[in-house]
């Protein structure tokens, strides 16, 4: 007979109305906006790391609400954050839930600087029982290679990269370049990071921007401007300095979405065209940070109903 009975325990339950409670105070003390937008959209997020869920009539469960927050965002909203279920096809596990709940705000005005202070703000303030002093580091994507990885993106080439992804991996992939980057850093960077405490990584590979502005550094490199934070070796959010230019967001969409059968969102770009005000967002998974609240190792525990007893 199947379980009835829902994944998370009262005490869980409690615990993400206290995290919720706690977003939304830190929000509205600092003036920025709560929003609601649509979970089912005509166009999927074009990020070839995410499967999106597709549904009947030709719509897609959302796997980020960003692009209906950035037309809220050049329609005048100001600051804005949200609280919402997302969706992506993938197996469920210790880490991952296809259905999952995320924190997503921009701040107008801001650079990467200061977005990564806020979220390192909040990180302190709802982990604080668990870790009242909970220190931040910062690393960029090339230092943290190097200081764990021991490979200096600037000198090795592909050969070098492949090699040591394979190696970790143990198994004969097809991967290109930043897949095996990617095995790098989840099977050899992310294990080794600083514990308890906050680590940001950011000026990511030029290739990886996806929705992030790339500027070069004072040697000319040009680096994606976006970050990852870091705690006790998991992944708990992603932020970027938004890309502004319409133009150069219409040849990401059709690289990413090549082959995909999947349509381009022509509401964003129209939106874009019309003018993105200068601004930073960020998404953080709040499942995975109720883990570390609850101190508990699975995502099931946190979740009312996980992907098996849904």
């Amino acid at each position: 007979m199947q379980s009835w009975q829902p994944s998370a325990n009262l005490k869980q339950l409690q615990a993400r109305q206290r995290l919720y409670r706690s977003i939304r105070e830190f929000f509205y003390s600092r003036g920025v906006l709560e929003v609601e937008t649509p979970l089912l959209a005509q166009a999927p997020v074009a990020d070839p790391n995410i499967t999106p869920i597709g549904t009947v009539n030709s719509r897609w469960l959302h796997t980020s609400p960003e692009y209906a927050m950035k037309r809220m965002l050049c329609a005048g909203s100001g600051d804005i954050y949200q609280i919402c279920k997302v969706f992506r096809h993938g197996e469920a596990g210790r880490r991952h839930n296809p259905e999952f709940s995320m924190l997503e705000w921009y701040r107008v005005g801001w650079k990467l600087p200061q977005l990564m202070q806020e979220v390192a703000e909040l990180l302190q303030l709802v982990l604080a029982e668990r870790y009242p002093k909970l220190s931040v580091r910062y690393y960029s994507y090339r230092a943290a290679l190097q200081k764990y990885a021991n490979l200096d993106l600037l000198s090795c080439d592909d050969l070098d990269i492949r090699t040591l992804g394979s190696q970790l991996a143990n198994a004969d992939l097809q991967l290109d370049r930043d897949g095996w980057l990617d095995i790098i850093m989840s099977h050899k960077v992310e294990p080794a990071l600083p514990r308890n405490c906050l680590v940001f990584i950011d000026r990511f590979p030029d290739s990886q921007a996806a929705l992030a502005k790339i500027l070069p550094d004072d040697k000319g490199v040009p680096w994606a401007q976006r970050f990852e934070v870091f705690f006790n070796g998991m992944e708990l959010a992603n932020g970027y300095d938004e890309l502004l230019d319409a133009d150069i967001q219409r040849k990401r969409f059709a690289r990413e979405l090549a082959g995909t059968g999947r349509p381009c969102d022509e509401r964003l770009l129209a939106a874009l065209e019309h003018g993105l005000p200068d601004c930073s967002g960020v998404a953080l998974g709040l499942d995975r940070l109720l883990l570390h609240i609850c101190n508990l190792d699975s995502i099931s525990q946190v979740l009312s109903f996980d992907w098996h007893r849904a």
